[in-house]
């Protein structure tokens, strides 16, 4: 065989040998690439080992970070780990292809995600971004993280969460579409399970703790203790009435609760705030002693009298025979719940918590009642000198006087039982008798 022809066969048996090689790189191969240039638009021009084809990998499709100089990260010479993306031409050396390290590690990162999945492992990540509906991870591929699955109650600002690195459970994974949803309310839920376990098995009656205000409602408030809530009735916030748990506290708030009870089988641990507070009667002789008078505010309003908060959580009755000089068909006639009064002391009883209070003993005395009470006691003493039995009549008379008036009070109210109000009625009257 002459020269010629030995040449011509070398030289199809290499375009033959480049064919087979461009049949051999398929889209979706993972290959080996020698770096041998990096050209002026940031991308390097790479050799396919084993096929004498050269693939082009862009800057962007070097790494799953972001990549700002391509020549910082590799340089000519560097074998990489590639995967085909395309084929993106032909020439007269047989083609080139569009190769990507990026979509490489991106499947390694897949792969180990579906691994953890399917041993129901979580995995923990940064918080890159939030967007519309929920935040945008960086799991070594894009995680989505909805607004619901963010937390275990509705969070109001997501962007408290960008920058954090939390933990997350999968809860859907599909490579093939990039989808890769997790959540965050997953692993919250079940710490607080642990710790309400825990928190609960240690807390007893009696105990006094902190915690904090979770949220607010018509009936009371749910007091965080660090992993469990317990509920603080309304009748427990304060010794004073409370219309609106939200007229005394706020969500965030720090309190000191005493646990009340702990019900494990039904998930209830009662709190009382206003028992970690000092007892509002404490000291009330000091506060208030006989006599003295003091600013108060109109609570509430019965047949019988007004009762007037004069401290918070401290409550005197005002008799109605004490509202008035003049005579008054019901409180109401000329007070009203809300109202602010002057009140003055006429008795005090710490051991039963009973105060009684008077409007009247604060206002002048109008002049026809003096007047008239003047003619009565002439009258009275002109009776006295000509019937020996004038002190008898006067007696009964106060006695009914003193009857009539506290008839309508209760005992456990007026705080007088109705033998001090006679007694001190028939004791005025006989000294009254000595001085004359």
């Amino acid at each position: 065989m002459s020269e010629n022809g030995t040449s011509q066969n070398s030289e199809n048996n290499e375009l033959l040998d480049a064919l087979n090689s461009i049949d051999n790189v398929k889209v979706g191969d993972v290959v080996k690439g020698e770096i041998l240039t990096i050209d002026d638009d940031q991308q390097a021009i790479v050799g396919i080992a084993d096929t004498g084809i050269e693939g082009v990998v862009p800057k962007k499709e070097l790494s799953t970070k972001p990549v700002d100089d391509i020549n910082s990260v590799i340089k000519v010479g560097d074998v990489l780990d590639l995967v085909v993306i395309s084929r993106i031409g032909t020439d007269k050396e047989g083609g080139s292809y569009l190769l990507s390290q990026r979509r490489l590690e991106a499947r390694k990162v897949w792969d180990d995600i579906q691994k953890e999945f399917e041993a129901g492992h979580t995995l923990t990540a940064p918080v890159t971004q939030v967007v519309k509906g929920g935040l945008v991870v960086d799991a070594g591929v894009r995680g989505f993280v909805p607004a619901s699955m963010v937390s275990d109650h509705f969070v109001e600002d997501l962007a408290q969460f960008k920058g954090q690195t939390l933990e997350f459970k999968i809860v859907e994974i599909e490579p093939s579409e990039n989808r890769l949803i997790l959540s965050h309310r997953a692993i919250v839920e079940k710490e607080r399970a642990a710790q309400k376990e825990e928190i609960m098995a240690k807390l007893t009656a009696g105990d006094i703790v902190e915690g904090k205000v979770a949220r607010l409602t018509s009936f009371g408030a749910f007091v965080d203790l660090g992993g469990v809530d317990g509920l603080v009735h309304v009748s427990e916030i304060a010794f004073e009435r409370v219309e609106k748990p939200s007229d005394v506290l706020k969500v965030g708030q720090d309190v000191k609760v005493k646990v009340l009870s702990v019900d494990p089988d039904r998930d209830r641990i009662s709190l009382s705030i206003k028992q970690t507070l000092p007892e509002p009667w404490d000291g009330i002789e000091d506060k208030a002693p006989q006599g003295s008078v003091l600013d108060g505010t109109v609570k509430r309003l019965t047949s019988f009298g007004a009762f007037v908060e004069v401290f918070p959580g401290v409550e005197g009755l005002v008799h109605i025979s004490q509202i008035s000089h003049q005579h008054i068909a019901t409180p109401a006639d000329v007070l009203k719940v809300g109202q602010e009064i002057k009140v003055k002391v006429l008795d005090v009883r710490p051991d039963d918590h009973r105060l009684a209070l008077s409007i009247k003993a604060l206002e002048e005395k109008p002049q026809s009642a003096d007047e008239g009470s003047e003619d009565r006691s002439s009258n009275n003493n002109n009776r006295s000198r000509s019937n020996n039995g004038g002190n008898n009549n006067r007696r009964r008379n106060n006695r009914n006087s003193a009857e009539t008036s506290t008839a309508n009070a209760p005992e456990e109210s007026t705080g007088f039982s109705l033998g001090d109000l006679i007694g001190d009625s028939l004791k005025k009257d006989m000294e009254d008798n000595e001085n004359n």
